[in-house]
């Protein structure tokens, strides 16, 4: 039998838990590390929907990126979505910052996907590296933006464009709007990320800089699949699936 914690070990294999940021919660987030478990859902989040999801799937155990506690709780309320887990037994262990900054990890698989090659980290914080500097074929911010379109799935991407040819871009998944000023000491020409700020993008525009925004959630998904993946090769026996609910729950119009 498979047991929850025979799960966290291999993903603590993959991306130490312990290189999380200090205001982090990876780890086993919901459940107990004695759970068996036969399958197995990943997703970004947890949502009302994925938690529906595992109900009528019979999955144990959800993995996912953010971790459904996130602050202190003072009460649990049965209702809230860990409430709901923990009433169901299904347990939840998230690879969050750690996976972000792993060896083959988030950043990687982003750089990968838009055929960039990663050369040195973007920052580091607390000796933990995070995001890239990469070198690039030249390309245009428009064509860019319409490559980060095709290799995310996003409807839209928000950049300033400041055009010329960009050959260097800085990279970070998710949220990397604060990292404005380590992209600029690099002399980059891009720098790509998501949740930007109007003031980081008027920072931007100042000093020259092309940043562009593919969303928290277009830049951070593709870890779901290929989190799906990696565990079902190395645990054959179990039953792994994407969250069939596990989506952009944001509209554009």
């Amino acid at each position: 039998m498979i047991l929850v914690r025979d799960v966290y070990n291999y993903l603590n294999e993959l991306a130490p838990f312990s290189m999380q940021a200090g205001y982090d919660n990876s780890g086993l987030v919901v459940g107990n590390a004695y759970y068996g478990v036969k399958t197995v859902l990943t997703a970004l989040d947890i949502t009302n929907d994925i938690i529906s999801d595992a109900e009528e799937l019979g999955a144990e155990l959800i993995v996912t990126h953010h971790p459904p506690i996130f602050r202190a709780v003072k009460k649990l309320d049965t209702e809230s979505a860990v409430g709901q887990l923990a009433m169901n037994g299904i347990s939840v262990i998230s690879s969050h910052t750690c996976f972000d900054s792993a060896k083959g990890g988030l950043n990687d698989i982003l750089c990968d996907r838009l055929g960039l090659a990663p050369e040195k980290s973007l920052a580091v914080e607390d000796g933990v590296p995070i995001g890239y500097i990469c070198s690039c074929a030249p390309i245009k911010p428009e064509e860019l933006a319409e490559k980060l379109k095709g290799a995310l799935g996003c409807e839209v991407v928000r950049f300033n464009d400041m055009g010329g040819s960009i050959e260097t871009v800085a990279v970070c998944s998710g949220s990397g709007g604060s990292l404005l000023a380590d992209a600029l000491a690099h002399e980059v020409d891009a720098f790509i990320t998501g949740d930007v700020k109007h003031d980081v993008f008027i920072d931007a525009y100042n000093a020259g800089l092309t940043v562009f925004d593919a969303g928290h959630f277009h830049t951070e998904d593709i870890f779901v699949d290929f989190i799906a993946q990696k565990l079902s090769e190395h645990f054959p026996e179990l039953t792994v699936l994407r969250a069939p609910s596990d989506r952009d729950i944001l509209s554009y119009a």
